[in-house]
């Protein structure tokens, strides 16, 4: 069974940071799978916010979040971080941990076939 679960949002004030955490089944992070995380707003689809090609370490932003977020991972633990600095009012929303075995698309939400339950983010 393939679990994705995350923690470590919160609400922060304008201009905070927040460290977000997805642990995952051992085998999400072979070389095979890209790590995604995804934000949403009620009423709004799904948007792409970074990832992380397992097999090179490539990394990849959505240009709201680029020089602000960063998107890591360590083996050892099984996890995926999102990092996320100078926070907006803007960032606030359910965020998603998401695996992918195709590294096509990367914020096309319906190529990824795992995610986890989300966790919340309010920045004010």
């Amino acid at each position: 069974h393939v679990q994705l679960v995350e923690s470590g949002g919160g609400s922060v004030q304008a201009g905070g940071s927040l460290r977000l955490s997805c642990t995952t089944s051992r085998y999400i992070t072979s070389d095979t799978f890209c790590m995604g995380w995804f934000r949403q707003t009620p009423g709004k689809d799904r948007e792409g916010v970074a990832v992380l090609y397992a097999a090179t370490g490539i990394t990849d932003y959505d240009t709201s979040v680029k020089g602000r977020f960063t998107i890591s991972q360590d083996n050892a633990e099984n996890s995926v971080y999102l990092l996320m600095n100078s926070l907006k009012p803007e960032d606030t929303a359910m965020y998603y941990c998401a695996a992918s075995a195709s590294c096509g698309s990367w914020t096309d939400a319906s190529r990824y076939k795992y995610w986890g339950q989300g966790t919340q983010v309010t920045v004010s």
